[in-house]
């Protein structure tokens, strides 16, 4: 069953296949930090929609759609127009390069983000993993 991309169901799937993945578990095993992903909407006065993942050690302790609009304050936040986040989860950017191209925006660490890329190629590969839909 293909799940609606940035929903509370697709996180939670999301959460499912991270918390499954030994490759995740172990280059992951040091890190210790949660995300706020923000979807910003395709049309002008749209409302932008956040997602948050909280990653520990190699797992996902917990995941879920942002129903209020106000996200938790988050080590990393990272957003990006809905058309680049479905080029990361269809394979056609990567994260990294989407952050040094400034496609992806992120506010945080970049230095821890850059000493545990192979964790987020990872968590990014999870994303794949997860059967998709996006909105027309």
């Amino acid at each position: 069953m293909s799940l609606l991309f940035a929903t509370d169901a697709w996180v939670k799937a999301l959460m499912k296949v991270v918390n499954h993945s030994e490759a995740y578990h172990e280059a992951a095993k040091d890190f210790e930090g949660d995300f706020v992903f923000v979807v910003e909407p395709a049309a002008a006065g749209g409302t932008p929609v956040y997602f948050y993942l909280d990653l520990w050690h190699g797992a996902c302790r917990t995941a879920y759609e942002v129903v209020d609009g106000n996200p938790p304050k988050a080590a990393f936040t990272i957003r990006a127009p809905a058309a680049v986040w479905k080029k990361v989860v269809l394979k056609q950017l990567d994260p990294m390069q989407g952050m040094i191209t400034n496609q992806l925006k992120l506010k945080g660490n970049m230095v821890v983000m850059m000493k545990n890329v192979k964790a987020a190629k990872i968590l990014v590969e999870c994303a794949t993993l997860v059967d998709t839909s996006f909105p027309a």
